[in-house]
């Protein structure tokens, strides 16, 4: 399935994975003048770089069906509530979105928000998953701060901790540097997973993947293994 808000990659199975990607896309509708400079919409305020090629390889190679953003986050943040003040944001990281500015807020969450719940709730009670990969990337290095972020992968979560608690150190075997509930918590961010995981006790790994980390094929390649691996091991342990 395919529209201007989301697209669906491959077939889940009942207590399978899912993956989850909500920034995959840069899109912006033409009738949605942003008024940025175009080089933004290639930069991390612009969309997750690098997740929705690892998404597409999960689909494809690893039997993880997933559900995928079509649109950019500046132009609805699918992963805010829908009262969220940075829904339809008006800066981003120090960058001023003029276009955003006085937009009609409801017509954004009926457009996008909206569609993309609902489809994304109907699929996973379809599907009925024994885990849901919730794919992220983050910049090395926000512009508005001096503070590097060392982390190549950040394992998120809210109150349920079930999935983190195994694959942290899973992802430490790996040799890689993990940070819990970092470069953010979420604790303070996690509308989606709060909403079709913890909501209904469904299992849930959120992963944040470091975007210097996630730039080439290869790359893709990589770490669409490591996340099929560490995403099947953590089911089993569930299971």
């Amino acid at each position: 399935m395919r529209n201007d808000v989301f697209r669906q990659a491959g077939t889940p199975t009942p207590g399978g994975i899912v993956c989850v990607v909500d920034h995959a896309s840069n899109a912006v509708p033409a009738d949605i003048p942003l008024g940025i400079p175009a080089h933004l919409l290639h930069e991390h305020i612009a969309f997750d770089i690098g997740t929705e090629a690892i998404a597409e390889l999960l689909a494809k190679d690893h039997a993880i069906p997933a559900h995928i953003a079509a649109v950019s986050r500046l132009v609805c943040d699918l992963n805010r509530e829908e009262t969220a003040f940075g829904l339809v944001p008006e800066a981003s990281d120090g960058h001023p979105i003029p276009g955003n500015v006085g937009a009609n807020r409801e017509e954004r969450l009926n457009r996008f928000h909206r569609r993309y719940h609902t489809e994304l709730e109907q699929w996973l009670a379809a599907a009925e998953p024994g885990l849901i990969l919730s794919l992220h990337s983050f910049t090395p290095r926000l512009e508005t701060s001096d503070a590097a972020r060392p982390w190549e992968v950040g394992v998120l979560y809210n109150e349920d901790d079930r999935a983190a608690r195994i694959a942290i150190p899973l992802l430490a075997a790996h040799g890689l540097n993990v940070g819990d509930n970092l470069p953010y918590s979420g604790r303070d961010l996690n509308y989606t997973m709060n909403r079709h995981a913890e909501a209904h006790g469904r299992p849930y790994l959120g992963v944040e993947l470091r975007q210097d980390l996630v730039q080439t094929p290869k790359d893709h390649s990589r770490w669409a293994a490591i996340l099929a691996d560490i995403a099947q091991r953590v089911a089993s342990s569930l299971a």
